[in-house]
């Protein structure tokens, strides 16, 4: 079943290579949408594909990548648009 997860991850996750990590994790999942920094601080995402795939994307914005320290993660479901063909970073 194809999801979609609107995300929004709080903490240090600027600076410490959180989109680039983000966009290897999905590429290898085959999961679609972007990521990008936010003024505020935090990293936004929406990911499309199937639901276990989105939810290990989730599980990984939990953690992040090494150097990130995540404080807390908003998910918002989504209806499914099937709208990204990729995964990219968002400027």
């Amino acid at each position: 079943m194809k999801v979609r997860a609107h995300v929004f991850i709080s903490g240090r996750v600027q600076g410490v290579f959180f989109r680039y990590a983000t966009l290897e994790e999905a590429k290898a999942r085959g999961v679609c949408g972007w990521v990008r920094n936010l003024p505020d601080k935090r990293v936004e995402a929406v990911f499309e594909g199937e639901k276990e795939a989105v939810e290990e994307m989730i599980a990984f914005c939990h953690r992040g990548p090494p150097a990130a320290k995540v404080t807390k993660v908003e998910v918002h479901w989504e209806e499914y648009k099937g709208e990204f063909k990729d995964f990219y970073i968002r400027y």
